[in-house]
């Protein structure tokens, strides 16, 4: 009978990452998306190369991560990143799509958006958090409790996860009484209320 693990038990490491490049794999993408539920706001997705000589520690899944310490990694993460990019796909597209499938043409649209790398150097390998991607994106990985199993995973659920806060922030400014500087846009009593 195969072992269930709840998403509290997974250990977040590089493994995989350090599997996939003992057999050759050298730019390893991670690609996770945040806001897939809310009912406001956009559905932003990151992608990110992580230097391997660059060690980040506390990465994680950024929903167990307080927002202090999310903003914290984000700053690491871009800093010593070989390449990321963050993509905002609106709610009108997002239900226009579907949400899963907004959900995969942002995670595509943040691969192709990967910067600075020239296109020559696109990743060879993709991890993402659940989410198969056509086979034209190349050799990948949809890795269920992604974002708390990989640390490129991880690193990308922070970019994408402080990306969207910050920007619901902005429409908390913008559109006050519905709290989404708190919620972020999710439907919480609070929202619902406002």
């Amino acid at each position: 009978m195969p072992r269930i693990l709840s998403a509290k038990s997974l250990v977040c490491s590089s493994r995989l990452e350090d599997r996939l490049r003992s057999i050759g794999r050298r730019r390893i993408a991670g690609c996770d998306e945040a806001g897939r539920g809310a009912l406001v706001g956009p559905l932003v997705a990151a992608a990110v190369i992580l230097n391997p000589e660059a060690d980040i520690p506390g990465l994680n899944d950024s929903k167990k991560i307080s927002p202090v310490h999310r903003t914290r990694l984000a700053d690491r993460i871009r800093a010593t990143a070989v390449a990321f990019s963050i993509v905002f796909i609106e709610a009108e597209e997002v239900d226009h799509l579907n949400v899963y499938q907004a959900s995969r043409q942002a995670m595509l649209r943040a691969l192709e958006a990967l910067s600075p790398l020239p296109d020559s150097d696109l990743p060879d390998f993709v991890l993402t958090d659940a989410m198969p991607l056509p086979p034209a994106a190349g050799p990948h990985y949809a890795l269920i409790h992604g974002d708390a199993r990989s640390h490129t995973i991880a690193a990308a659920s922070i970019l994408a996860k402080v990306a969207r806060d910050e920007h619901m922030q902005h429409l908390d400014r913008r559109y006050p009484g519905y709290q989404m500087a708190k919620n972020k846009g999710y439907g919480t009593r609070e929202h619902r209320e406002g």
